[in-house]
């Protein structure tokens, strides 16, 4: 038995030993609670492995994937510094996603290679070289973090020795060439990190001197001087090269804050982003002041393209008013590409064109070449392997994309794509890459398109050509309208030979050689379901479609109990998050599909079937309204779809009206708050890690960028703590102790609890320690679970007749 294992067991004993649930009340011991044995197994099950796609299409990588971690692991040290969760004890990312195992898998012939790792190995994303000989991870150790390469054909992996990859910045990357990585690394002689002083030195300070700015809420940020040296610290990265063939270390200039590091495509330079002193104790280390600059692969300074002061007076909606967007363009050997902007960064100032592009080509000396204008934001550019431009703008205030096609030299300009940004049944689809990753496939005029397919049925995934010269597309594949299927890659240069990922609502997603237009399939995973016992409900599904009273179409996903038997009124959970559009047609698309598996993880609502609940999963939400305006009435519609979702539950003959409860995460728990607040729809609600009172996000919240003093009756009125006094239906209210979600501090639960029960209302308020907006502990999401289930037994299941309309 491994550690991990008897420490999840051990644990799981403690935790069942007295019954079920303790019983509610003011307060209550401590101890964490477990549902019952049959949803116990459910989240026990293992997850499905995490597949990966060679860049050659012969080969994916399978990563086993751990289940939920005990509360001993996830309560590891950790250091929270400009907006980063650290790791003290080996110099990585505090909770990072890992593997236990690593397999390869031969796609025609389907014979597999397991890669030998260490024992109790938390394996990093691996990571192929682009000729697909090699594969590259780390391993994450207790006191530092491995990188391994393993050779695709044997499997066999080579742990690279004498160093410790800095897990905190883009830790390693191929060069095009597949011959070194590009890593950055512990420094070597490495003293411990600053003690924290023993006695205050002085007061900390903050100030400001004239100039506006507006900032969202931001957490894990710097709080002290000593914060500042253990950023500095632990930052503190050698860019080195590390030989693919023998595992080599080679170093690369001086150790430094090293936020990025990346190798022109001909291997010869290095464009480095360091960061730099001062730090803000407001933001994140992203809108640190920055210099970026290219390097020679010795290390050596070539060219500081730009010194980037702190983020701190960018306006909202707006851009850093220098230059932006840095990369290389992958199909020359070493010309670098950054955007400016034209507006000062400014979207309220009225110009021609917000940004220019401009090129500089090695050696990098004189002055960089203007190629291109945008009259939008620029909003990226593609590359085809034959040197084709896809130039992308967005706007804001229209809520338009546009995509533009230029030859290699950045001429002839023609418009491929102009569409609203939220219309998803237009959604073109996004061209398939090529084999290293960098550039679009294209084959003679043609590119290859592969989309979500969104319709009025639900998303159909398709593939399609697209002839660069003439913009003719030709349909190539649809998924059927009883599976969810979408193309993974080119198995052949005419797509007559695809890998698809194929789903239905029992069959969780595997991988296929789809032969086109044949359609036969072959087999290249066989994953089974992990829990089979609550697959079955979950496929008798009912996507629904409805309106509310303004004619807005509604949409979303009723799930049947396990043992429902037709005609049946049962206790129902409604599961939501609401959206914001600027305008009713795009509000009213369906989004999403009828026919994917649901995977069923950590402490999810659609555990509930397994206890006779019916849940409406997913019932959208929408907040219409044009340009900016959309939260001007947020109540009125949040309020309206919410009762159109439960009129409809009522209809089918599945929900009882009086047995409603209602509950979300994040905007979702902030939504349930407002409709307990406002209404008499619900018997109870369950809220989790949300948001309350908007006075404490003065400078916007999710789409909402008006600023709390331009618009205060609209914060006041969407802030449920403001209406704490009308709340007059069960409230439970739960939040992670670590939150790091920007906007959603535990004080706004906290603070809402103390407001509820001023006011005499039914309230219990859990905080989950150690756990951040999403919560990972085993025994946090058992723990959640059993609350949930306990408070909607008594307050939902229970319900009897009462007032069940708006206010």
């Amino acid at each position: 038995m491994t550690n991990r294992t008897a420490a999840l067991l051990a644990l799981s004993l403690a935790a069942g030993s007295g019954g079920l649930f303790a019983q509610a009340g003011s307060q209550q011991a401590s101890g964490y609670l477990v549902p019952p044995k049959a949803i116990v197994d459910i989240m026990d099950a293992e997850p499905l492995p995490g597949v990966a796609l060679s860049p050659t299409r012969d080969t994916i990588a399978l990563t086993a994937r751990p289940g939920m971690p005990p509360i001993t692991e996830v309560s590891q040290p950790m250091l929270r510094l400009g907006g980063m969760r650290i790791n003290p004890r080996n110099n990585g990312r505090h909770r990072a996603a890992t593997g236990t195992a690593l397999t390869l898998k031969t796609i025609a012939t389907g014979a597999e290679r397991k890669v030998v790792v260490p024992g109790e190995a938390r394996i990093g994303t691996p990571k192929f070289s682009p000729d697909g000989r090699r594969i590259a991870f780390t391993n994450s150790r207790d006191s530092a973090i491995d990188l391994y390469i393993a050779d695709v054909a044997t499997a066999q992996a080579r742990l690279v020795p004498g160093v410790a990859v800095n897990g905190l910045n883009n830790s390693c990357n191929w060069l095009d060439d597949s011959s070194a990585l590009l890593c950055g690394f512990v420094p070597a002689g490495r003293t411990g990190p600053p003690a924290a002083p023993k006695i205050p030195a002085g007061p900390n300070v903050q100030e400001s001197y004239g100039k506006a700015g507006p900032v969202r809420t931001y957490q894990d940020l710097l709080t002290s001087a000593h914060d500042e040296a253990l950023f500095e610290y632990y930052l503190q990265s050698q860019m080195a090269l590390v030989d693919a063939a023998d595992g080599r270390v080679t170093p690369v200039g001086q150790p430094a804050m090293i936020a990025s590091g990346a190798a022109s495509p001909d291997g010869k330079f290095l464009l480095v982003t360091r960061l730099k002193r001062p730090f803000s104790r407001l933001l994140p280390s992203s809108e640190f002041p920055q210099d970026v600059e290219i390097w020679s692969r010795a290390g050596a300074a070539v060219r500081t393209v730009a010194d980037v002061p702190m983020a701190d007076t960018v306006p909202i909606n707006g851009v850093i008013a220098g230059a932006r967007s840095y990369r290389w363009i992958p199909v020359e050997p070493a010309t670098l590409l950054w955007v400016e902007a034209l507006d000062k960064g400014d979207p309220r100032n009225d110009v021609p064109h917000r940004d220019r592009i401009v090129t500089l080509k090695a050696p990098f000396a004189g002055e960089p070449s203007e190629v291109a204008r945008t009259e939008f934001r620029y909003g990226g550019a593609s590359w085809t392997e034959k040197g084709v431009v896809l130039l992308s703008e967005s706007d804001r205030k229209s809520r338009t994309t546009r995509t533009w096609v230029l030859n290699p030299t950045w001429g002839e300009r023609r418009k491929l794509w102009d569409r609203k940004q939220q219309d998803q049944y237009s959604h073109p689809g996004t061209p398939l890459m090529g084999v290293t990753g960098d550039t679009i496939d294209q084959f003679g005029d043609t590119i290859y398109l592969s989309g979500t397919g969104a319709s009025k049925e639900g998303d159909r995934p398709f593939l399609d050509r697209l002839n660069l010269k003439t913009f003719q597309v030709e349909r190539l594949f649809r998924s059927a309208d009883a599976s969810h299927e979408t193309v993974a890659g080119l198995l052949t240069d005419d797509a007559k030979r695809v890998i698809t990922r194929y789903e239905t609502r029992i069959e969780p997603a595997n991988y296929y050689v789809r032969e086109l237009p044949a359609g036969t399939r072959t087999a290249i995973t066989q994953f089974k379901d992990p829990h089979p016992q609550i697959t079955k409900a979950m496929a008798d599904r009912m996507f629904v479609t409805y309106q509310r009273k303004d004619g807005v179409g509604l949409s979303g996903t009723i799930y049947l109990p396990t043992g429902y038997q037709k005609g049946q009124r049962v206790p129902m959970l409604m599961w939501a998050y609401p959206r914001e559009f600027v305008d009713a047609d795009a509000a009213s698309q369906v989004i999403g599909s009828p026919n994917r598996f649901t995977a069923v993880t950590g402490g999810s609502h659609l555990l509930l079937l397994a206890h006779g609940y019916a849940i409406f999963d997913g019932p959208t939400m929408p907040i219409v309204g044009p340009g900016e305006t959309a939260n001007d009435t947020y109540i009125e519609q949040l309020v309206s779809s919410a009762q159109a979702a439960a009129d409809k539950a009522v209809e089918l003959g599945i929900a009882d009206r009086n047995r409603i409860g209602v509950g979300g995460h994040s905007y979702g728990a902030f939504m349930t708050a407002n409709l307990l607040a406002h209404s008499d729809i619900f018997a109870a609600g369950v809220a989790r890690s949300g948001a309350y009172n908007r006075t404490l996000t003065p400078f916007g919240f999710q789409a909402e960028t008006r600023t709390y003093w331009e618009i205060p009756q609209v914060y006041n009125a969407m802030s449920p703590f403001n209406y704490s006094h009308k709340i007059n239906e069960p409230i439970l209210l739960i939040h992670g102790e670590a939150d790091d979600n920007s906007g959603t501090f535990p004080v706004q639960s906290e603070r809402l609890y103390m407001a509820l029960k001023g006011h005499g209302a039914t309230v219990r308020y859990v905080t989950l320690p150690s756990e951040a907006h999403g919560y990972a502990a085993r025994e946090s999401n058992m723990h959640v679970v059993a609350e949930t289930i306990n408070w909607l037994d008594k307050y939902v299941k229970s319900a009897g007749e009462r007032r069940t309309t708006t206010r």
